[in-house]
């Protein structure tokens, strides 16, 4: 990496840094649940919070999002922690953590094992076959 595209990155993260706080500061006089919808869009940058929508915030400080395809809830998932500490600092509102919903597969944690088929009965064959080869 050269110096000049290393002075580059560190300008653009400083941006981004100016640009947070300053949306923070503007968002104070919405409602918490309003600063996370505003907020959303910073935090996980437009490309990705198109694939997703804030629902609300419970009483428990959940925010609850709704992931709009189902093949990205794992990527979500993946940057939860990263995410809830990014709302926490640009909206000022303490989340404690995001539950993303959705139909699609859903995150190790939250997996529950899922009926299997009974196996069916084989003649012998098959496994006689596969000692043979």
């Amino acid at each position: 990496m050269t110096a000049g595209t290393q002075l580059t990155i560190e300008f653009m993260q400083a941006m981004r840094d100016v640009l947070r706080g300053t949306l923070g500061r503007s968002l104070r006089t919405l409602s918490d649940e309003d600063r996370l919808v505003a907020a959303w869009t910073v935090a996980c940058g437009p490309a990705l919070a198109e694939r997703a929508t804030v629902l609300g915030l419970d009483d428990e400080r959940v925010l609850h999002v709704r992931v709009l395809q189902p093949e990205w809830r794992e990527q979500f998932a993946q940057m939860r922690s990263m995410l809830a500490e990014d709302l926490r600092k640009i909206a000022g509102v303490p989340v404690q953590t995001i539950h993303f919903e959705g139909h699609g597969p859903k995150s190790a944690g939250e997996r529950k094992s899922a009926p299997r088929e009974p196996k069916k009965p084989t003649d012998g064959r098959a496994k006689e076959r596969r000692k043979n080869s």
